[in-house]
C-alpha cells in the first residue's frame, strides 16, 4: 500500500455573510464554547473569525454573495453528545438526530446562525 500523502486537517472553512462576526462569536463561542483565535493582520481586514476547540479549528470567512451550506458541513467529535444537544435545544436551536444512518455512529445536525449545516458525533 502506498504511503499516505495527507497527514490530517489544519482547519475547515465555513462561509458567513459580511457583518456576521458578532452572531458567529455568540454561537461558536457561546453554547459550543470554542475559543476565538486571533487572525493575522493581513487576513483580519477581510472579515470573518477563527475558532478552536481541542484539535478542531474552524475558520469563518466572509463570502459575497452569501449562500448557507446546507449539505457540505464540518462534523465535530464531542464527548457528551446528549449534553450538547440539550444545551443547543435550550438555546432554541433545532437539532436533528441521525443515529443509525452510519453503523456505530451516534450523531445529530443543527445549523449555525447563518443556516450552515453543522454535525456533531459522539466520540
Amino acid at each position: 500500500m502506498a504511503e499516505s500523502i495527507i497527514a490530517g486537517y489544519d482547519h475547515v472553512q465555513v462561509a458567513i455573510p459580511r457583518g456576521g462576526e458578532p452572531a458567529a462569536r455568540e454561537f461558536y463561542g457561546g453554547p459550543l464554547a470554542m475559543t476565538e483565535l486571533p487572525k493575522p493582520a493581513a487576513l483580519a481586514a477581510r472579515g470573518g473569525c477563527w475558532f478552536r476547540s481541542g484539535a478542531a479549528v474552524l475558520h469563518l470567512g466572509v463570502e459575497e454573495p452569501f449562500v448557507p451550506a446546507q449539505k457540505a458541513h464540518p462534523a465535530f467529535l464531542v464527548s457528551d453528545l446528549d449534553g450538547l444537544q440539550a444545551t443547543l435545544t435550550a438555546a432554541g436551536l433545532p437539532c436533528q438526530r441521525a443515529d443509525g444512518e452510519i453503523p456505530g455512529v451516534t450523531r445529530f445536525h443543527t445549523a449555525d446562525p447563518f443556516g450552515n449545516r453543522i454535525e456533531f458525533q459522539q466520540l
